[in-house]
């Protein structure tokens, strides 16, 4: 039997700011996630804003909060 030789696949050069982005991304699919267990076990969710985060030079971001309903403790 041939033994394979794994290799670490390169990855592509990115900045600060793309790396950002990508850091975003991700964390929004397993948020997404998430909230799509979350319901599939019977509750309910909604996303507020809490804030929004400004940094000096016109660039903000709206920061949110879950509020997660259970129906059965009505």
């Amino acid at each position: 039997m041939t033994q394979v030789q794994f290799t670490r696949a390169p990855m592509p050069e990115t900045d600060g700011r793309d790396r950002a982005i990508q850091r975003l991304v991700e964390a929004s699919h397993r948020l997404n996630e998430a909230v799509q267990k979350a319901i599939a076990a019977g509750y309910s969710v909604e996303l507020v804003r809490t804030s929004r985060h400004h940094d000096g030079a016109g660039n903000w971001g709206d920061q949110i909060v879950p509020t997660v309903r259970d129906p059965s403790a009505a």
